[in-house]
């Protein structure tokens, strides 16, 4: 009998001993990776691939930076180069806002390797450029300023766009024949593309300017 009694204590010590061991093993295990700590590990790698989708969208389109005049001259550059400096296109267009030898010898730059390795000289080249044209359309800016032409609406952002598109004397002729003069660069874009891509952007904080260099 004693035999039997001994035999049944040792047993259930061994189950007692065998239930506490899982119960601690199950805890420390747990305790490394709660419940909560999933659900967060979970849903970073969710925002890790939202943001890997986002960052793809981002190298595709061209960044939105306002109506303002930084918007406008970033706009049409991410058209002309995708905002690089260092582009030349085929027909030999210049850096970031694909500026011909022509126009540049205007506005006082002669040396197109030294234009091509200076961005601020770039932006300056631009931004000469654009108050130069201001000057130009003048005229045409005033009188034409918030009408339609062949549904598209003409502002003056869209006018000087298309100016550095198509060269200030081919908008005169777009505007004063009411769109039947629209002519095209050698990729396709006209005049009344840029018109309207462009269209809406606040320049008025680049002033006009007569024989405007660099």
């Amino acid at each position: 009998m004693k035999r039997w009694i001994g035999f049944i204590l040792h047993l259930a010590m061994i189950v007692i001993l065998t239930s506490f061991g899982s119960y601690t093993m199950t805890k420390k295990v747990d305790s490394k990776v709660p419940d909560s700590l999933k659900v967060n590990l979970n849903f970073e790698a969710l925002v890790k691939q939202d943001s890997a989708d986002v960052l793809k969208d981002v190298l595709i389109d061209p960044p939105f930076l306002g109506n303002a005049y930084n918007g406008f001259k970033e706009a049409l550059a991410f058209k002309e180069s995708q905002g690089r400096y260092d582009v030349v296109n085929t027909l030999g267009y210049l850096g970031k806002y694909q500026f011909g030898l022509g126009t540049l010898n205007l506005m006082g730059v002669y040396n197109a390797k030294d234009f091509l390795n200076d961005a601020a000289l770039q932006e300056r080249t631009f931004e000469t450029n654009i108050a130069r044209n201001k000057w130009i359309l003048r005229r045409d800016i005033k009188r034409f300023n918030g009408k339609r032409i062949r549904g598209v609406v003409i502002t003056e952002s869209g006018i000087l766009a298309a100016a550095h598109l198509a060269g200030a004397g081919n908008v005169k002729k777009y505007l004063r024949s009411y769109g039947k003069n629209d002519v095209a660069d050698a990729y396709g874009s006209n005049i009344s593309y840029y018109m309207r891509k462009f269209a809406g952007f606040d320049i008025s904080i680049i002033e006009q300017k007569r024989n405007a260099k660099v």
